[in-house]
This record gives structure tokens, C-alpha cells and sequence, in this order.
């Protein structure tokens, strides 16, 4: 052992110093003196030494806090919050609290990595105060480091502490949460659902949802106006709607067209469609498409008509443009694409 960190131990092992809540530079070696009260620095020997033998014990364990650049570390892929999701607006309360107490007081969990130029470390936990530290750097606080604790984790154990720590986070949503189980199943449990409830101590039940959850298409949840919106309970009815082909070619074909009208509502900053009822309106798809009589139709952002399909045959397919739509030519490009993506999923397309 490095006489810097056998001396290091010594400070932290002393009985009248946290050795739990030491932060230091990574570059620079503690300064033992300035760790122990005045009236400490005459340990004795037999104190030391008693010191060490409740380490070697396992009563006292040594945990070193690094005080790091965020710069230098990067987030593990293998966590279910989405980084690039994270802004001023919902790391405000942290932000405020990193301030108020000068500086972050709960280290982040992270773990050394190789091969990596740019980075001496990757978040395993912390990623909210990963990323409000790294905003406060860049406003007004250049100086603010980020505190983290180094441990040394595989992939498996890296992933529970993870999850540990994002279940009772609200800001994760549960179609994250899902898509993190379905991806960690394969790669750290073999596909073995059992496996992998046990060793997270799940119910078999609730994480067998959460799998199926996670298979719900990208093109299914664009109808949602976020990603959060999509809640365990009715995305799992969802899911089960989805295994039947016919019905997930017409919830497809509803979810496009709300996703369109959604898009419209953002551009307006007009209130988005509830996930109440779009969840309502795709389960409804595959019902609707068995009807016929109706002609499919496109909205506008103003919500009138600006397509119809009025025909769709062997000789060809008539599609009708509304006038008074209030629709620029963007909109009925999409809108006519759309239309012809419909027609080949219900077998009527061009390309029969």
C-alpha cells in the first residue's frame, strides 16, 4: 500500500472523523493533518492498530468520495433515465438545492473505465447530479465538482444498483423502466425471466408486464405527446392488443395519424391529446378499419378535412384534396403519405 493511501486509511479509520464522508480531488492526496481535529493528532499506535483490525474485520469498510469534472466522466448506457432527456426545467429542484447547500452533498455512484480517452469514470448512479453539475458549470459555477464514489461493479451488479435507485425516482417513467428490463434481460440474464426477477427481487408477474410493455413499437408511442405518458396498467392492454397482426396494422395506421395531430398541436402550443384518449382511439383502430363505409380522412392542424380517400381498386386510387383545409404543403405531403401507408397495410395499396 502507497504511504499516501495507508495514510489515508489511518485518517479515516480515526474515531473522531466521519471516514464515510471525506471528499478529495482525484489528482491530489489527502492532507492527513488537515482531516483530524487538533486535539486527534496524537493517535497512538495500539489505536491505529485496533483501527485496522476492525477493517480487517469487515466492521469498518473504506469508502473514498473524489471530487471529479464531470467533463471527464461519462453516463453508463446501461441506466434507464435518458440523459438527453434532462434540462434546467426538471433539475431545477436539484439544482436549487446544490446551490442553496454549497455544492453537491450525495455522492453518485461510478466506476472507473479503460480504453476511453476522454473519460476516467462512468455514472452508475447519479446521472440527475451528474447533469445538474455539469449545467451549473456552465452558469456561473465553473468551480462546482462533481462527488462520486468509485466502486467496482460488473454489468450485472451495476445494473441493480441502478435500478435500486431509479425505482422510487417519478421522473422515470414507466416505458423507460421497461425498455431498461427488456434490454438488461438479454444481456445480463441470459433471457431467463426468472433469473432475473430473483435476482432483483421482483415479482415474476409485474416484470413479465414490464417486458411486454417494452415491446410496444416506437411508431405505436409517437401518438402519445411523451413518452412518459405511456403508464404500466393500459400500455400493458395496449401490448396485448398488438399481438394480434390485423389489429397492431390498424392501430399502426391510427397511432400515424395521431402522431401527425400531435405534431400539429405542438407547432400551435396547443394542448396535446390526453394519453387517455389516445390510448381510447388505438384500441379502437382495429374495429374502425373493419368498417369500410367510412372513407379514411386526414385532418389539418386547424382540424378540418384536407385528404380523403374516396376510392382504392385495381384500376388505382382516387384521393381527394379539400380546399378550405387551412393546410400548407408540408402538411398534405405528410398527410398524402400517410394515406398510401394506410392503403398497404389494409391490402389495398399500390404496389398489390
Amino acid at each position: 500500500m502507497a504511504r499516501k493511501q495507508s495514510d489515508y486509511l489511518a485518517a479515516l479509520l480515526s474515531d473522531e472523523v466521519d471516514a464515510n464522508a471525506v471528499a478529495v480531488p482525484e489528482e491530489k492526496a489527502p492532507d492527513v493533518a488537515s482531516l483530524r481535529p487538533e486535539r486527534t493528532r496524537g493517535t497512538t499506535l495500539l489505536g491505529r492498530e485496533s483501527a485496522l483490525a476492525r477493517v480487517a474485520s469487515g466492521e469498518v469498510r473504506q469508502v473514498t468520495q473524489l471530487l471529479l469534472n464531470p467533463a471527464r466522466v461519462r453516463i453508463w448506457t446501461g441506466n434507464a433515465r435518458h440523459y438527453a432527456d434532462l434540462n434546467a426545467e426538471n433539475c431545477a429542484e436539484l439544482i436549487d438545492s446544490i446551490v442553496a447547500e454549497g455544492g453537491q452533498k450525495v455522492p453518485a455512484v461510478v466506476r472507473r473505465v479503460e480504453d476511453d480517452p476522454d473519460h476516467d469514470f462512468e455514472v452508475i448512479a447519479g446521472t440527475r447530479r451528474h447533469w445538474s453539475i455539469s449545467w451549473l458549470r456552465k452558469h456561473s459555477y465553473p468551480d462546482m465538482q462533481f462527488v462520486a464514489q468509485v466502486a467496482q461493479l460488473d454489468d450485472e451488479a451495476a445494473f441493480r444498483l441502478a435500478d435500486l435507485e431509479n425505482r422510487a425516482r417519478k421522473d422515470v417513467s414507466d416505458l423507460e423502466r421497461a425498455r431498461n428490463y427488456a434490454e438488461a434481460l438479454k444481456a445480463h440474464y441470459g433471457s431467463h425471466l426468472t433469473r432475473m426477477a430473483e435476482r432483483l427481487k421482483l415479482s415474476k408477474g409485474w416484470l413479465s408486464k414490464m417486458i411486454k410493455v417494452a415491446g410496444i413499437p416506437d411508431a405505436v408511442i409517437a401518438a402519445f405527446a411523451s413518452p412518459s405518458d405511456v403508464q404500466l396498467k393500459p400500455a400493458y392492454t395496449l401490448a396485448q392488443a398488438l399481438d394480434d397482426r390485423e389489429a397492431a396494422k390498424a392501430i399502426a395506421a391510427v397511432a400515424r395519424r395521431i402522431a401527425v395531430e400531435q405534431k400539429a398541436l405542438r407547432e400551435e402550443e396547443n394542448a396535446p391529446i390526453p394519453a387517455a384518449d389516445v390510448l381510447k382511439r388505438l384500441l379502437a383502430a382495429p374495429t374502425i378499419q373493419v368498417d369500410r363505409s367510412e372513407p379514411y380522412a386526414a385532418l389539418s392542424r386547424h382540424g378540418r378535412t384536407l385528404l380523403s380517400i374516396q376510392s382504392a381498386n385495381r384500376q388505382g386510387v382516387t384521393i381527394r384534396l379539400h380546399s378550405g383545409s387551412g393546410a400548407n404543403e408540408d402538411e398534405i405531403i405528410d398527410a398524402l403519405r400517410a394515406a398510401l401507408r394506410h392503403l398497404e397495410e389494409c391490402g389495398r395499396g399500390l404496389h398489390r
